[in-house]
């Protein structure tokens, strides 16, 4: 009896692993039959109907041989040199009377800026006008003690005093013209009782007024400020380039750049000098670019971020927009084939079109075409998604993340 049992037992474990053992068998089979095509057709596939193709616009379009130009993207500031740059001082002393210029304003060399007044100023010309009739008398007493002495009737010190005292008032004379010039005054122009009180402070440069340090009223002397003067019509660049880079450019490469916090409009500018040491503890070399277009809005100070164009390759490119950035690749959309143009019309009336995405990595970027290098070998004249690449990247994630 025992063994009648242990032998039923047997069997039934026999008959149960055999079942466990066909179903399994079954779902691994369905799997292995309906995975491979799911997941084709959602990972590197999508299909869209006729009308979803008319929505989206879609272009189609081919891989093209383009001439783009490398360039090399480096940040940098604008500069205007010294020689184009003033801050405006009074030579004396004096308060402020006038101020004819504000910030913004344009002014030319000679233009005058400010009026100072001072007392001291008409006792230098009073004194020029009181040493000329002293100087007058000094020349009457020399030529007097001159025709003495020829005539042995006066003492040669006497002739040599009154010639010291003539070439002390001379020099003293030349010293007051010389402070009426830096005055501004014409000593010529002085005489009967006419005296300058107010002297003009004039820019030495042409420019812009960047500002105006002093207000009406206020005390100046040699070490004030008046206004600060900037003339942008030498501005340049300061591009920090490292040293890797540095063999890549020379003088005459054209550069564009647009400023670093407002990046909407976009300026040349040619490199005139590379500089020859580096800045501070940076591996960074200084390149010179003079400024060509319109300096309309560019202030000396501003930060920039510059392209500088390298040589000029032909590569395999597509239109910018033809690639789209999935999970940190880029990609680019073919239009599958396997039929005729004939059956391939007929089908996409019934099923739709389908696209294949390809992997690539792009390279140089310009004039609106990105080069790019094919990851995964495709068929020869295969059509490019050239618009609406974004929408159809949509659709596939968009239906893998469904399924």
């Amino acid at each position: 009896m025992k063994k009648l049992s242990f032998i039923i037992s047997i069997i039934v474990i026999i008959i149960w692993g055999e079942a466990c053992g066909n179903k399994g068998k079954t779902e691994a089979d369905k799997k292995e039959e309906a995975g491979p095509k799911e997941q084709h057709e959602t990972a590197n596939t999508v299909t869209l109907s006729e009308e979803q193709m008319k929505t989206i616009d879609v272009a189609l379009g081919s891989i093209e041989k383009k001439q783009l130009t490398a360039a090399l993207k480096t940040n940098g500031v604008l500069k205007v040199p010294n020689q184009n740059k003033a801050s405006i001082n009074s030579v004396y002393s004096g308060v402020i009377k006038s101020l004819l210029v504000q910030p913004g304003n344009s002014v030319s060399k000679g233009q005058i800026v400010a009026t100072i007044a001072n007392p001291e100023f008409i006792q230098i010309q009073d004194e020029d006008m009181s040493v000329n009739s002293k100087i007058v008398l000094a020349e009457q007493e020399y030529n007097r003690q001159k025709e003495l002495n020829a005539g042995n009737a006066g003492a040669l010190k006497n002739l040599q005093a009154a010639e010291a005292a003539l070439r002390t008032l001379r020099s003293r004379k030349s010293s007051l013209e010389q402070q009426l010039h830096l005055m501004g005054i014409d000593p010529a122009t002085l005489g009967n009782g006419r005296f300058v009180s107010v002297l003009s402070i004039r820019s030495p440069i042409n420019g812009v007024v960047s500002n105006v340090l002093v207000q009406m009223g206020s005390y100046v002397n040699a070490s004030t400020t008046v206004a600060e003067i900037v003339d942008n019509s030498q501005l340049h660049l300061d591009l920090f380039v490292y040293e890797k880079d540095l063999p890549k450019l020379k003088s005459n490469q054209t550069i564009h750049f647009t400023l670093t916090n407002n990046p909407g409009k976009e300026y040349d500018a040619l490199i005139y000098s590379l500089g020859s040491s580096f800045e501070g503890e940076s591996k960074a070399v200084t390149v010179h670019a003079m400024v060509k277009s319109s300096k309309t809005g560019l202030i000396d100070g501003m930060n920039v971020t510059a392209l500088i164009s390298l040589e000029k390759n032909t590569v395999p490119a597509v239109p910018s927009d033809a690639i789209v950035n999935y999970q940190g690749q880029d990609y680019i959309f073919i239009q599958s084939e396997g039929h005729s143009p004939m059956e391939h019309k007929e089908k996409q009336k019934e099923s739709g079109t389908e696209f294949t995405r390809i992997p690539v990595a792009k390279g140089t970027a310009d004039v609106g075409y990105t080069e790019i290098t094919l990851l995964k070998e495709i068929p020869v004249n295969s059509k490019v998604v050239t618009k609406g690449a974004f929408f159809i990247l949509a659709k596939m994630t968009n239906t893998g993340e469904e399924e």
